[in-house]
């Protein structure tokens, strides 16, 4: 029996194996959010005109902690596609510059490049690694060769979203700071699935979900930024935070430009600590380790029945918790995402990459062998 599946709010009539699209927030969770929503709703004013400061201050040393960060170079954002955007839209691209990415990158912060190229001149460079995924160092070296002297920014995904591939970020963090050029690295999936120390990752712009795989509420997200960055992001909203007559208290520039920017509900942000804490009471270290493995049997008994190769290297470094596995070209993968749900009730994301189909699978604590079982069969039955 697993003791924490009674712990979500999660449909029981759904096998849910589709944790790394929103996330599913724990009921002890939910309910800290809820408890910090009543609170505004008492007393608006003096909540969110005197109250707030220390809210925020709170909570982001929690976070901090957490992510082995200083709270004064991290600020509360709602989402991580928004932490892209801030820091892309700060930069003044020229005709002539270039955007170092990959192609495994996610559509939404694609989307952001190619908006502002088509407006500022500058080129994206996408550099293509392969599926299966080479050895970290083969990527490395892919990724390298894009480099030119035109390079104002290399983008990244830590953890990417279609392919569920974990990056070597590290290192081309530690390469592109010997070369000067910033490096943007988008961690959606990152907290929550694996230990982050971000100072010592390198990043000079880091943004994370925390309502992912930290399970936090919907609309929790962070971005740090390195202090000689700091006074150059320039706030999307520009609001109370920006100039000398900010009313509200707050740490530091960067925290008024980016969390001071017009009336909302901060009661997600304030319910990290509350997610952080759950996952400790619940010795989450041991639970992603089951989880992986779960996901490393299941991700081998979809390539025995499909024919078709991993992914990933033999060793399994590449994925965590959300995984992805190939699909074979002649077996109508454009409709098995809705038969999957119709028949099976199982909520699975199926992604078209490039010009391969993926199925990518979560696992998270809630999620038992039975559920992953069920995918088999239902597969089984799928292809005939």
């Amino acid at each position: 029996m697993n003791t924490l599946r009674p712990l979500f709010y999660l449909d029981p009539e759904v096998t849910f194996l589709n944790h790394g699209s929103f996330g599913a927030t724990p009921r002890p969770v939910l309910e800290e959010y809820q408890n910090w929503q009543r609170r505004l709703e008492a007393q608006p004013v003096r909540f969110l005109a005197r109250e707030n400061p220390v809210h925020f201050r709170t909570a982001r040393q929690a976070l901090a902690a957490y992510l082995g960060a200083d709270p004064e170079d991290l600020v509360f954002i709602p989402n991580a596609t928004f932490g892209v955007n801030v820091v892309a839209r700060s930069f003044n691209f020229q005709p002539g510059d270039e955007i170092l990415t990959s192609n495994h990158e996610y559509g939404a912060c694609e989307n952001i490049w190619e908006f502002l190229s088509q407006r500022s001149g500058f080129q994206v460079i996408r550099q293509e690694i392969p599926l299966p995924l080479p050895p970290e160092d083969e990527i490395i070296e892919i990724l390298w060769s894009g480099v030119s002297n035109r390079t104002r920014l290399i983008f990244l995904s830590h953890i990417t979203s279609p392919t569920a591939a974990r990056l070597p970020v590290e290192e081309i963090c530690k390469r592109a700071r010997a070369a000067g050029i910033p490096v943007l690295v988008d961690g959606a999936h990152a907290p929550g699935q694996i230990k982050l120390d971000l100072p010592a990752m390198g990043a000079d712009f880091y943004t994370g979900n925390c309502h992912k795989w930290l399970m936090a509420p919907k609309g929790s997200a962070f971005l740090h930024i390195r202090p000689e960055y700091q006074d150059f992001i320039q706030p999307l909203v520009v609001s109370w935070g920006w100039g000398k007559n900010c009313p509200y208290e707050s740490d530091s520039r960067l925290q008024a430009i980016l969390e001071w920017w017009g009336t909302k509900d901060p009661a997600a942000y304030y319910s990290v600590p509350a997610a952080i804490r759950f996952q400790e009471e619940h010795s989450w270290d041991a639970v992603r380790a089951s989880c992986r493995e779960m996901l490393a049997g299941l991700l081998a008994e979809i390539e025995e029945m499909s024919g078709q190769p991993s992914i990933y290297r033999a060793n399994g470094k590449n994925h965590t918790q959300l995984g992805a596995a190939l699909l074979p070209p002649d077996s109508q993968p454009e409709g098995l995402q809705s038969w999957l749900y119709e028949k099976y009730r199982i909520e699975i994301p199926v992604i078209r990459w490039e010009s391969r189909w993926l199925i990518r699978p979560s696992v998270q604590g809630y999620n038992i062998q039975e559920d992953l079982d069920l995918l088999i069969k239902a597969l089984g039955e799928y292809w005939g």
